[in-house]
């Protein structure tokens, strides 16, 4: 089970998988698996095993053959190496209590890999965690992208997890941003519904807080539907990829770049490897941009991974729960 969710311990081993993708007009982004480190030696390995990944996905894919699709939008050329990772696994250090320190030690690893995919013309997104951490990685993020060295490049991006509460404030903030850098690259923004819902709503309670995150799904989604318009109608400020297997909220997202008049191109969808495999490639079949979310790394770094996606994806009101019970398309295109 865990190798339909992880396609291989480093890039090298899931080279075939990442090849196959490509030839079948899908891309990827690597998450390279591992978050909260508890000692400055293993967040050292973490940062040393990015760059190895950046390294080995530019030998990989330096051979495939061309896709137009892939490595061009309006705002110019895609990497095709695509690398994620989590601000948690770059430091100890990462506490609410004293997020400047934090956020120092982070950089001092994150600012050799933003120069390591620069010169390899790779891209390097942050992923989002926990609320607890959110506040840090945007300062830290925007705080190095904004700096000289880096306004060239690399390509970089950020995610947002709309069911937050005040994920709407959070992509004002990013927009504001975007709009005010002298960066030559667009951010590219990942939308998605958000993966850490039991630990919030669990860990609010235990204190006496009113949990951070929608609490309904049905409000999740509508606030995913906004959020997709807004970032929708942000371009050519941001580039966006809107991550789902909603077929509505995937469905909401082509048919409002349409009928804004916004370029195929400047639209991307994301999957999970192992979960969004058949959209993927039926996406893709259409014309669309697809890119495909594809773990990597051994089976213990991985285990938060996959109790997350068991946790989301067995979930009764789950996108993927009702359409293997036989919701019939009207009902699972049901506005929120």
């Amino acid at each position: 089970m865990a190798h339909r969710f992880i396609v291989g311990a480093t890039p090298k081993e899931a080279e075939s998988v990442l090849k196959r993708l490509w030839r079948g007009g899908i891309a990827s982004s690597v998450d390279l698996l591992g978050e909260a480190t508890v000692t400055r030696a293993e967040a050292d390995r973490y940062a040393q095993r990015c760059a190895a990944a950046l390294d080995e996905l530019a030998a990989l894919y330096a051979g495939v053959a061309s896709r137009p699709l892939l490595e061009l939008d309006g705002r110019g050329p895609l990497p095709r190496g695509n690398l994620s990772a989590k601000i948690s696994a770059l430091t100890p250090m990462l506490h609410a209590e004293a997020p400047a320190r934090g956020r120092e030690d982070a950089a001092a690893r994150l600012r050799p890999l933003l120069r390591r995919a620069r010169d390899l013309g790779a891209h390097l997104h942050v992923d989002m965690e926990s609320v607890d951490a959110l506040e840090t990685t945007f300062e830290l993020v925007f705080g190095l992208l904004d700096e000289d060295e880096f306004r060239a490049g690399p390509s970089a991006g950020i995610v947002l997890q709309a069911y937050l509460r005040e994920s709407p404030e959070q992509l004002e903030r990013t927009l504001a941003w975007a709009a005010a850098t002298r960066r030559e690259s667009p951010l590219t923004v990942r939308l998605v519904k958000g993966a850490y819902w039991d630990h919030e709503v669990v860990e609010a309670r235990q204190k006496g807080w009113s949990p951070p995150v929608f609490e309904v799904k049905a409000e999740s989604d509508r606030n995913f539907e906004l959020l997709a318009g807004r970032l929708l109608d942000a371009r050519p400020t941001v580039r966006v990829a809107i991550a789902s297997h909603n077929l509505r909220s995937v469905a909401h997202a082509i048919a409002w770049n349409r009928l804004t008049g916004g370029d195929e191109r400047d639209l991307e969808l994301q999957v999970l490897r192992g979960l969004g495999d058949d959209l993927a490639h039926a996406l893709a079949a259409t014309g669309q941009r697809v890119r495909c979310y594809c773990p990597v790394g051994d089976l213990v770094a991985g285990m938060a991974y996959l109790v997350r996606r068991l946790l989301e994806n067995s979930s009764n009101e789950s996108f993927l729960a009702e359409q293997a019970r036989g919701a019939g398309l009207d009902e699972l295109l049901a506005a929120p």
